[in-house]
């Protein structure tokens, strides 16, 4: 029901329209009344109805200047004005205040429930409008978005002017006016290895909840980084940065907690700053904090404040101080397992920082080349590679047993590592490929099941949600959803030029159960409506 608020300073007839009126019958609920604007005006503000008749004259304050106070407040409210003045002037200021109607008085019953009834289905079919754009928005689900991650990744590399960023940020519809910044990466998924690429309905939910929490509050844009993680902008524009930055993290740690207590999880997050142009800045120490997770696995925030807390290792050169994780293969092969190859450069920095008073014994420096040798064979042996075709392809093997700089050892650590790494994409790829072409298969098979979904397709091909949808969009140049409404509305102009099904019957052929929810959407991808593209208005 909608809701309508009466302003009229004459008693009876304000009473007669508040008494008689059926209300109820023509979709509507009677909110409040008042006999001048200046009363009336706080009763709406409390009360905020849909609709507001008010007469034009009235004491204290008219009509006129209550439908201005009140459209500024809220413009989507529809203002009815009443008025006893066959005057032109009032009604060429009330149509230029946006007033929805001017009805002259005497005003019978039946004209002003017509009247309503108009303005009724006004009000709805504008709602409609705006709950299917919603709706869009929702399913194109603008974070995964080829273009909007491509952009991203080019303002954090520093190749975009401010003047450019604002003017790709414009066509991409997103608003980075803000007094303050900072850049986070968030696990989009359980960091447990190979098997977190599997369907998880664990995986499933934490995805799903990070999506509409992030997508609910503008503060936030979030945007796919790669397989295993996501980037998060963080504006500031009316509260405190620490509010927002301290909301992000316990919205990922409480939804861990609650669908994947046991699954690991982390948060890195930068030091807020004032300008755009400072974002390749930002970028690049919270991609330094981020390879913590390895060196740290146990913190799960990572901060600049949290890790130089914890990444000490002690000044002693007889290694009595090192902490022993540190060398613990199991950590290498944790990286092995998680990280992409864009992010070692970084953790090999990071990861012989924190190594550095231990790294001035020759004898350690050899321990640590050798075992990182020993367990990145060990990794891609179990890949099915061989060893001979892994070793074969590293020209950094002669280090070993000579003596080294630190730059020589991240230069020999960074070769180990990203030669095996690139092994793993290639196997991976071939089968993630595969996978793929099942998902095609699938949704070309299921387009026109209302209910088909990311979840629905991954748990069918047995990927996590994260997976897919990342994959889709790296291999296929476009999101899941794009992928499957391009695929719809091929069959919907197909049915439009082939046959006489009207477009309600249509939409149940191609997936839509809203035959109006389809006709818009038609005609937001296709630039034309569907009566229109079947009378050859539109494209072929």
């Amino acid at each position: 029901m909608l809701r309508v608020f009466l302003a009229e300073d004459e008693t009876i007839i304000r009473e007669t329209l508040r008494d008689t009126v059926p209300w109820a019958r023509c979709g509507y609920t009677f909110v409040g009344e008042a006999g001048d604007g200046e009363m009336a005006l706080p009763l709406i503000q409390q009360t905020r109805p849909d609709v507001l008749i008010t007469d034009i004259r009235m004491p204290f304050m008219d009509g006129l200047a209550l439908s201005k106070l009140v459209l500024q407040e809220f413009p989507q409210m529809k203002v009815i004005i009443l008025s006893g003045y066959d005057d032109f002037e009032y009604a060429q200021t009330a149509i230029g205040l946006g007033v929805e109607r001017y009805l002259l008085k005497p005003i019978t019953k039946s004209t002003l429930i017509k009247v309503l009834e108009e303005v009724r289905e006004k009000i709805q079919g504008e709602r409609a409008q705006q709950n299917y754009l919603a709706q869009f928005q929702q399913e194109a689900q603008d974070y995964e978005q080829y273009a909007r991650r491509r952009f991203l990744e080019r303002v954090v590399a520093g190749q975009l002017s401010v003047q450019e960023i604002y003017e790709q940020a414009e066509k991409l519809d997103l608003d980075l006016r803000a007094k303050a910044y900072n850049l986070a990466l968030v696990s989009a998924m359980p960091e447990s290895g190979s098997a977190s690429e599997s369907y998880s309905e664990p995986g499933a939910r934490i995805r799903d909840g990070m999506v509409a929490h992030f997508l609910k509050h503008p503060e936030y844009i979030l945007f796919r980084w790669n397989l295993t993680s996501f980037a998060v902008l963080l504006l500031e524009r009316q509260e405190n940065m620490e509010a927002i930055m301290d909301r992000c993290v316990r919205k990922v740690q409480e939804l861990y907690q609650t669908f994947g207590p046991e699954l690991n999880w982390y948060v890195a997050m930068g030091t807020p700053t004032q300008r755009l142009s400072a974002l390749p800045g930002c970028f690049e120490e919270v991609s330094r904090l981020w390879a913590y997770r390895h060196i740290l696995p146990e913190q799960h925030i990572l901060t600049a404040q949290t890790v130089k807390t914890l990444a000490g290792t002690g000044s002693d050169h007889d290694l009595s101080g090192l902490d022993m994780n540190k060398v613990n293969p199991a950590m290498l092969t944790g990286v092995l397992q998680n990280a992409s190859a864009q992010e070692i450069p970084s953790f090999v920095d990071e990861y012989t920082h924190s190594l550095e008073d231990a790294l001035e014994s020759g004898p350690f420096c050899q321990y640590l080349m050798l075992s990182a040798r020993f367990t990145a064979t060990q990794f891609v042996e179990a890949l099915g590679v061989e060893q001979k075709e892994y070793l074969g392809n590293l020209s950094c093997l002669g280090m070993v047993g000579q003596q080294i700089s630190a730059d020589d050892l991240k230069r020999y650590l960074s070769d180990i590592l990203l030669q095996a790494i690139r092994l793993r994409d290639r196997v991976t790829g071939s089968q993630y490929r595969h996978q793929l072409k099942q998902a095609i298969r699938y949704i070309d098979e299921h387009y026109q099941c209302e209910d088909i979904s990311l979840n629905r397709v991954a748990k069918e091909v047995d990927l996590s949600p994260n997976y897919l949808s990342a994959v889709f969009s790296q291999e296929m140049g476009t999101t899941f959803v794009e992928y499957l409404t391009a695929k719809r509305m091929e069959k919907a102009r197909e049915l439009l030029r082939a046959s006489d099904l009207r477009s309600g019957e249509i939409a149940a052929a191609v997936g839509y159960k809203d035959s109006h929810y389809f006709s818009f959407l038609f005609k937001k991808t296709q630039g034309c409506t569907p009566r229109d593209y079947r009378s050859g208005k539109g494209k072929k």
